[in-house]
């Protein structure tokens, strides 16, 4: 058996917001679910410790591939992937499940979705936790410019608006790219800290494609994970993981107008000490911004925090669960 059989629920599938989306599920159907919302590159397979600890727990939550991801559908047009769909979406998933509130808890770009939930969808939130992502209020500019800007051209996510290549790049190996990805903090960002030639850091593209896949490794996954998600890209690839990055600009539009503050909803924030993309530093303004805002750092983790230090994570979130809401 695989590692996705033997660590994960059965999968099911929801038609939901005009595509389908596969999804994991425990827990008894009772009180209000947690949605996982997994980020890039990963999949719902990256809430596999948290699913068996709400399990564990009695608790119900729900760990969906979004789309362009694993078993979920993968749109053909980079509209496909603005946060409208991708936010619509979980919506979808609510009533696919006959459920009027859910807590969304995110990671990474799963972050940027359960932030902008309560937003959007208001009605349909019961409370949020933003793992390693920080809620922040809408850019004075458009962000890419401002990537550009501050960390040079060839930074990942300036890279990624550029058609094609990207996923290529990342496509034409997708277990070096999984094993250069899936790495403890030292490894990975303390070369992505360093300018490349043109100047730019978090230049991923170089580091990739220079990496020999196997010094200062270092790696997060067994073998067994590892393939999991090598397997997953090989077969769906990395156009839509991308598309959700070539829609930054386009969101950043459509939120004109939007609240920029998160009032009455419980939210928990979780930060990881080591995170260089996504650091503590840029959640101290959130109390600012959210009325009803938890605020705890995991020592000794990076970027990928739910799956480097699940104990920590799961006795945070299930704490905060039993206080706000108990069952």
């Amino acid at each position: 058996m695989s590692a996705l059989e033997t660590m994960m629920p059965p999968p099911k599938m929801a038609a939901v917001n005009g595509v389908e989306l596969g999804y994991y599920e425990v827990g008894p159907r009772e009180g209000v679910p947690v949605v996982f919302c997994h980020g890039f590159p990963e999949l719902a397979f990256s809430w596999r410790h948290q699913l068996k600890a709400f399990e564990a727990a009695g608790r119900w939550a729900i760990a969906p591939d979004q789309r362009g991801y694993g078993l979920s559908s993968k749109p053909g047009e980079v509209s496909g992937y603005d946060i409208g769909h991708l936010t619509a979406d979980m919506v979808g998933l609510l009533d696919h499940l006959g459920v009027e509130k859910a807590i969304f808890c995110g990671h990474d770009w799963g972050g940027i979705v359960v932030w902008q939930m309560p937003l959007m969808h208001p009605g349909r939130v019961a409370g949020v936790i933003g793992l390693n992502t920080p809620f922040l209020p809408r850019a004075p500019a458009d962000p890419i410019v401002i990537m550009r800007n501050r960390f040079g051209p060839d930074m990942y996510i300036v890279w990624f608006q550029k058609p094609d290549e990207p996923e290529a790049v990342l496509g034409a190996d997708p277990e070096k790219t999984m094993r250069f990805f899936m790495r403890r903090p030292a490894a990975l960002m303390a070369a992505a800290a360093q300018p490349n030639a043109s100047g730019s850091t978090f230049a991923f593209k170089d580091l990739l494609q220079n990496w020999d896949g196997v010094s200062g490794g270092d790696q997060l996954l067994t073998e067994d994970e590892l393939r999991v998600f090598a397997d997953a890209f090989r077969q769906g690839g990395f156009f839509g993981p991308v598309s959700w990055y070539r829609n930054f600009t386009r969101n950043w539009e459509r939120a004109e107008g939007l609240p920029q503050r998160i009032e009455g909803v419980p939210c928990l924030m979780i930060t990881a000490e080591l995170d260089a993309v996504l650091s503590p530093a840029m959640a101290e303004p959130m109390p600012q911004f959210v009325s009803d805002l938890e605020t705890h750092l995991v020592k000794g983790s990076g970027h990928w925090t739910q799956q480097e230090k699940p104990a920590e994570v799961n006795a945070l979130v299930l704490d905060w669960l039993d206080r706000r809401f108990p069952k």
